[in-house]
């Protein structure tokens, strides 16, 4: 450590070592604040929890899927089926404990005037988990006309 001097020769000249006391001392403020602060982070509860012989619940979500072809028909799991009788299945599904999975798989070259219909008679009759399916290969090209 660099200690001041008597020595008019050097007395103007930089000091080139640091001067490591303020940084232990706020190092060491620091500790103390750790170790003071460490217990209160710890601190629990304890609780004896009762035991049960039961069996976790594991209800699996049922998977539809609905599919949309060019030409706008539906289907709901390969089956083909009308509007009005999707919008009774969809109410069918949605009384049940569990609520299903829609998958829904639309055509590219299906009018979004069907897939917004089938969105609002999911929303409608209280369907909340709808998924959309794609096709993986595409997800990274430009679809668009070739040039």
């Amino acid at each position: 450590m660099a200690f001041a001097s008597f020595d008019d020769k050097r007395g103007g000249a930089p000091m080139a070592e640091i001067n490591m006391v303020p940084l232990i001392d706020v190092m060491l403020v620091l500790l103390v604040i750790f170790i003071v602060t460490a217990p209160l982070l710890s601190h629990s509860i304890k609780l004896e929890l009762p035991r049960t012989s039961a069996q976790a619940m594991s209800a699996k979500a049922v998977k539809i899927d609905l599919s949309i072809d060019a030409h706008g028909l539906r289907y709901w799991n390969g089956q083909a089926i009308s509007r009005e009788e999707s919008m009774s299945r969809f109410a069918v599904e949605s009384g049940k404990p569990v609520q299903p999975e829609l998958h829904l798989r639309a055509d590219q070259a299906v009018p979004y005037r069907a897939v917004a219909e089938v969105l609002a008679d999911a929303a409608k009759a209280g369907l909340t988990k709808i998924n959309f399916v794609t096709d993986p290969e595409l997800a990274g090209k430009a679809v668009g006309p070739a040039r």
